[in-house]
């Protein structure tokens, strides 16, 4: 995961960016970006974001 950004705005738009564009789901741009979600969302939540499966979106 050292590729993606690791300041949490930053990293929210781009992962937002790719998961409304390419990915139906957290899991699929996990997987497909080899990501450890578990990291990611810790990153995430350092920022105050939260991901929500039903809009497919960190907010």
């Amino acid at each position: 995961m050292t590729e993606l950004p690791q300041d949490p705005n930053m990293l929210l738009s781009f992962i937002n960016l790719k998961l409304r564009d390419q990915y139906a789901t957290l899991d699929d741009l996990c997987d497909a970006l080899d990501i450890d979600k578990k990291k990611l969302c810790t990153i995430m939540a350092s920022g105050g974001y939260v991901y929500s499966p039903k809009y497919n979106k960190f907010w």
